[in-house]
């Protein structure tokens, strides 16, 4: 991975891996108490790729990634992995291996009989348990640790452990439930690095759940936006971010602000052809920006400062305008003043009607 220690080269020769297609295809899971946690799933995730599940808790992400491994029956629907269809295959038929929140790793075995343990478990000859082992743990950069238990090892390096226990049987997919979500900050904002970098190196197949947008966005090749057991989005990261498909979306992807239209100059309605519309109108915050309306495409947002966040460079004002409590990303140099003159351009808008569905105006 990317930390490698100083001074090391390269893995010459990371293992072979050969990433698979993974394929919902109309999946329902609807428990015994009638509790419908996957709601018609249909999902393609690409080969080499990483895609990522995004969802608030208890959106059904974790349930669609078991349903993948085979830890979790599902009611209706099929899953295909590759060109075969495992519906009811066992877990250990389908080729993938899982990345939990804790590295689970046995805490009485080295770092080295952890990695190697799934290769006694399928009685892979002695020799070539070593070779694979010391080859997961080279490209990890944990070769120097694999004599430490887990209490011997960092957050980090455990984590690293427990991606070498799931790469050394060489799946066709990585499924990462939230793998790094109990390591601090700065530790998961360099292991989500050191796991792109990982992956590009040797093009596994990923699909990783989290809840956290950041994280989400950072990751994904592809993003798929989780609700309610239902997809509600899924493309590329960029493309669900700048059109989201629903005010949900919209929502849940970075600090969005939602308006009644009836808030909005009738005139800003009138010239994208939604008058006589009831409709929801959001704007980011990082797209308001400080000062009046400059020009004809500005909308005036001047409101009362209730609460400032400082986020380094950035500052996140909450502000009170026409009733409404709005959120404005400035710079943290940006002078915050009773009443603090905002605006926002026009093509920076979203329209969302009744039903919470996006409203292309007219352009």
């Amino acid at each position: 991975m990317t930390s490698r220690t100083a001074g090391a080269e390269p893995v010459t020769n990371p293992p072979a891996m050969s990433g698979n297609s993974v394929e919902c295809r109309a999946i329902r899971k609807v428990y015994p108490d009638g509790t419908e946690a996957l709601r018609d799933v249909s999902l393609f995730f690409p080969a080499g790729k990483i895609s990522v599940l995004l969802g608030a808790s208890g959106c059904g992400k974790t349930t669609l990634l078991r349903s993948i491994a085979g830890l979790s029956d599902v009611t209706d629907g099929t899953i295909h992995i590759g060109d075969a269809d495992v519906t009811r295959g066992s877990p250990l038929s389908r080729g993938v291996a899982m990345v939990f929140q804790g590295s689970a790793l046995y805490p009485d075995k080295t770092a080295y009989k952890n990695i190697e343990f799934p290769l006694r478990m399928a009685r892979v000859p002695r020799a070539e348990r070593r070779r694979r082992v010391h080859e997961v743990a080279e490209l990890l950069d944990v070769t120097h640790l694999l004599e430490r238990r887990p209490g011997e090892l960092s957050g980090g390096q455990r984590q690293r452990v427990g991606i070498g226990r799931a790469l050394v049987r060489r799946p066709g997919v990585v499924l990462m439930d939230e793998p790094f979500s109990a390591l601090d900050a700065e530790l998961r904002t360099r292991m989500r690095t050191e796991l792109l970098a990982l992956q590009r190196e040797i093009n596994m197949t990923i699909v990783y759940v989290t809840h956290d947008q950041a994280e989400a966005l950072s990751l994904a090749d592809r993003l798929v936006v989780l609700c309610d057991g239902a997809v509600e989005q899924a493309g590329e990261p960029e493309a669900v971010f700048r059109k989201p498909r629903t005010g949900y979306v919209a929502r849940f992807l970075g600090a969005m602000n939602m308006l009644p239209s009836g808030l909005v100059s009738e005139a800003v309605l009138r010239e994208r052809g939604l008058t006589g519309r009831d409709l929801t109108i959001g704007f980011r915050a990082e797209d308001i920006r400080p000062g009046p309306p400059g020009g004809p495409g500005d909308i005036d947002l001047a409101g009362t400062p209730t609460v400032t966040e400082l986020l380094g460079r950035e500052r996140l004002v909450h502000f009170a305008h026409k009733g409404q409590t709005l959120r404005a990303r400035v710079h943290a140099d940006d002078p915050v003043t009773d009443p603090m003159p905002l605006h926002i351009r026009r093509d920076h808008l979203h329209f969302f009607d009744t039903a919470d569905q996006r409203v292309e105006p007219r352009s």
